[in-house]
């Protein structure tokens, strides 16, 4: 077939190598006048590894990422809300911290030369029953056989097909950047602090930046309500570092760093749910179809799992819509479980209810340690949950 991608970040560049390894043309459509990654470090479940596995592109992930063994979340008095380790799920099973930079080189060697890329390219409109894309300019690409929408959380497309069903932003967000991490004492956990729901901050060990191949780097997070994180400035940068200070001392040396407002980058989630993610000749992946808050981690393995679940319907199923149909009913479940447990957790970590930041610091340490629910916890931070029951 004759695809088109909109959108050349983690999802757009999964589903370009897969597809064109399939033998398909592929062409991408990425708005931005130069290649590059948007967004924060992440963290790199065993799903998504077995994506990266099945692309061939495992060794380079764990070559420049930090192997996490543990996600370790306490109260500034010291309390414990949250302590998992990966091995409790399965022997040997662990998360790889990487820079947003290092799986964008790593992933764009190959999508760029399978696929046609084209940059500053932004598309205005798509018409799923034709299979054309318009470019703000007035220029129209295609017919295309399928158009895959991939155009991240903020997508300006996914609404014109009248399939979605839920698209607001949530009222929290973040600012964050990369640190150093020469001298952080967690080089394999992911550790985050709390003050009740109004302040977290958190510190993820990332591994190497593509333009760095000799210093390791954290990324850092702090929590703001959306409205503070769009107009973060010099005294809001103050009130962080005072902050910090407060809630955790032992970061202090690192955040000292961060000197002026525009080191720190900011960050808008957003809880979209689709009725349907394809329409015709047009399909949603990845940020696109489900974006989600970050606090379960599971945006960009959510996104290789689209890609690979696409390719795979495609190459199983002859007819178009046959194979989309597909595709859609192998994601719903599992996307379900995580679109739901982000909109119902997110409250107790990012809010303004401070009653659930304490019933939260009193039930999350307690039942964690309880079998059944601890298990639970773990496919939840895995990605492995599949569904409500199973």
């Amino acid at each position: 077939m004759r695809i088109g991608i909109v959108g050349y970040g983690t999802a757009g560049q999964a589903a370009a190598i897969f597809l064109a390894r399939a033998g398909h043309a592929v062409e991408v459509f990425e708005q931005s006048p130069q290649l590059r990654p948007v967004g924060a470090g992440f963290l790199l479940q065993p799903t998504g590894l077995g994506v990266l596995a099945a692309l061939g592109l495992d060794g380079g992930a764990f070559a420049c990422g930090a192997r996490i063994e543990r996600l370790h979340g306490e109260t500034t008095s010291g309390r414990t809300v949250m302590d998992m380790r990966y091995a409790d799920h399965a022997p040997d099973c662990f998360g790889l911290g990487m820079t947003r930079g290092a799986l964008f080189e790593l992933l764009h060697r190959c999508a760029g030369s399978l696929a046609s890329v084209r940059t500053g390219a932004r598309i205005v409109a798509v018409d799923a029953r034709a299979g054309t894309l318009d470019e703000a300019s007035g220029v129209r690409h295609g017919p295309y056989d399928l158009v895959v929408v991939a155009d991240g959380a903020h997508s300006a497309l996914r609404a014109q097909g009248g399939i979605a069903q839920r698209d607001p932003v949530y009222p929290w967000g973040a600012v964050w950047c990369l640190l150093p991490a020469d001298d952080w004492p967690h080089a394999a956990e992911l550790r985050q602090r709390y003050d009740g729901t109004r302040t977290m901050i958190g510190a993820l060990p990332v591994g190497l930046r593509p333009d760095d191949a000799q210093r390791r780097w954290l990324t850092y997070f702090f929590s703001l309500p959306g409205e503070q994180v769009e107009s973060f400035d010099a005294p809001a940068l103050a009130r962080m570092h005072a902050e910090v200070a407060r809630v955790w001392p032992e970061l202090v040396p690192l955040v000292r760093a961060i000197d002026e407002p525009a080191k720190l980058n900011r960050a808008r989630y957003r809880d979209v749910v689709l009725r349907c993610p394809w329409r015709g000749r047009a399909v949603c992946i990845g940020d696109a179809a489900h974006a989600m808050s970050p606090q379960l981690g599971q945006g960009v393995n959510m996104a290789l799992l689209d890609a690979l679940a696409l390719a795979d319907a495609l190459a199983h199923h002859p007819r178009l819509d046959e194979a989309l149909a597909h595709y859609a009913r192998s994601r719903a479940g599992h996307l379900a479980v995580y679109q739901r447990l982000s909109r119902w957790l997110t409250p107790l970590f990012q809010s303004d209810h401070v009653v659930l930041g304490k019933l939260r610091d009193i039930a999350f340490g307690p039942s964690g340690r309880l079998p059944f629910a601890r298990g639970q916890m773990l496919k939840i931070l895995t990605g492995t949950k599949r569904g409500w029951l199973r």
